[in-house]
């Protein structure tokens, strides 16, 4: 559990609130482990979905891992400029096999224009029901997309304009010195 995780490639699991598995990403190569954050990169990088479905990401994705707070943030890194699709999940933890963080259902999605969408607002509703989210987690989530949003509409956090780009510049010197 000890062991450095900056400059080595990590497994990055998903689950769902009732302890199922949901995505698994067989590797991302961290870049910065700080006491608020993993920041860690993927591209093309194999995906398995629950139900055994495979692919693999298309470009390369920086992705911003809070301890603390109660979401991610994947900025992909596209011809057109960075997307960005933001996860309202758990705080990411790391357990000594894997970065592991809860999927809450709710997404935001942010163009490169800063212009923005919520996204599996029906897909919410129904796991809340299904896996009994509770008043006080249902509170958190909500706040917390409101406060991405806020971020998003600030250019703040890993919004920033070249958070992504630096961090990708970060990567390739790393494996330019390899």
């Amino acid at each position: 559990m000890n062991k450095p995780l900056v400059g080595h490639d990590v497994l990055i699991h998903c689950y769902k609130h009732d302890g199922n598995i949901h995505r698994c990403w067989n590797k991302g190569f961290v870049l910065e482990e700080t006491s608020e954050h993993f920041i860690v990169i993927n591209n093309r990088t194999l995906v398995t979905e629950s139900d055994g479905r495979k692919w693999y990401t298309r470009e390369p994705a920086i992705c911003y891992f809070p301890k603390h707070e109660w979401y991610n943030v994947i900025c992909m890194i596209r011809k057109n400029g960075v997307h960005f699709y933001c996860n309202i999940a758990s705080p990411t933890l790391y357990d000594g096999d894997a970065l592991k963080y809860i999927d809450y259902d709710l997404d935001l999605k942010v163009f490169p224009d800063y212009k923005y969408k919520i996204l599996d607002e029906e897909e919410y509703h129904q796991h809340k029901e299904q896996m009994n989210y509770g008043e006080e987690l249902d509170d958190i989530l909500n706040r917390q997309l409101d406060e991405l949003i806020q971020m998003t509409m600030n250019m703040s956090g890993p919004f920033r304009p070249g958070f992504a780009e630096h961090w990708y510049h970060v990567y390739q010197q790393r494996i330019q010195r390899r």
